[in-house]
């Protein structure tokens, strides 16, 4: 898990990428290739 100031690159490495918020986090994960985990904030 990274810890991000953008999401948008990280969100853009993968095509299964998705941006999600959870308790006031942004979170970008990928349930094909797990590897691709970041957070904001």
């Amino acid at each position: 898990m990274k810890v991000r100031n953008s999401l948008k690159s990280l969100k853009d490495r993968h095509r299964d990428c998705r941006v999600i918020r959870r308790r006031g986090r942004t979170y970008v994960i990928n349930k094909t290739n797990r590897r691709f985990k970041a957070r904001q904030g």
